[in-house]
């Protein structure tokens, strides 16, 4: 019987933290398109492109085509599951500006990690890493808020991006200097980007403006 779900070639855990962010950032979309009253259709493909936006962008960058949500059924299936999930939940979710905040955040975390993943993959210098890290976990969002009438968050005051970036290099040095199990390097790396969303709202920390 032919296989349906065909791991990539890179550690599964990367694999599964990829998937999870898919799934997290399919109920971001979701939840901002329900605020907006949108039919299901359209929340979906809200759902569908905040999750496979930044992966999408990232791979015809480094030039991995066909793309890999269509090269596993495991990530359509991870979108379409997040719309009975945030159905089932929706009082606790649509609502919540601090369930927004939370699993947006945990989707930027996982996605800088296999997007900067990928990028070494591909033997791409760590610095250019980093910043297809931060394109897989930046762009989804980017386009969930066009298509919602909204400002993307990376426009905005908040440390969103720069979270990504200083997580992926947190990453790269752990990962180069450190002899640390890469499973606590992952964590870590997460940590620091949940933390650094979390301080940075907290204690209204902003990047200087352009004058």
């Amino acid at each position: 019987m032919e296989r349906l779900f065909c791991l990539p070639a890179w550690m599964s855990l990367i694999y599964t933290l990829d998937l999870i962010g898919t799934f997290v950032f399919a109920i971001s979309g979701l939840r901002l398109a329900a605020k907006k009253e949108m039919d299901l259709f359209g929340a979906t493909v809200v759902a569908f492109v905040t999750a496979v936006g930044g992966g999408t962008t990232r791979d015809i960058l480094i030039g991995s085509t066909p793309v890999s949500w269509m090269q596993d059924i495991a990530y359509p299936i991870a979108i379409l599951a997040a719309l009975p999930f945030t159905l089932v939940f929706k009082k606790y979710i649509v609502n919540l500006k601090r369930t927004f905040f939370i699993f947006d955040t945990i989707g930027i975390a996982l996605f800088t990690i296999s997007g900067m993943q990928k990028g070494l993959m591909f033997d791409l210098h760590p610095s250019l890493a980093m910043v297809m890290g931060m394109v897989s976990a930046t762009v989804g969002g980017v386009i969930r808020d066009i298509l919602c009438n909204e400002i993307p968050l990376i426009f905005r005051k908040e440390i969103y991006a720069t979270a990504c970036l200083l997580g992926a290099l947190v990453y790269y040095l752990l990962d180069a200097y450190s002899s640390l199990n890469s499973n606590y390097s992952y964590l870590i790396t997460v940590s620091v980007i949940i933390s650094i969303r979390i301080l940075s709202i907290k204690f209204h920390w902003s990047l200087p403006k352009m004058k």
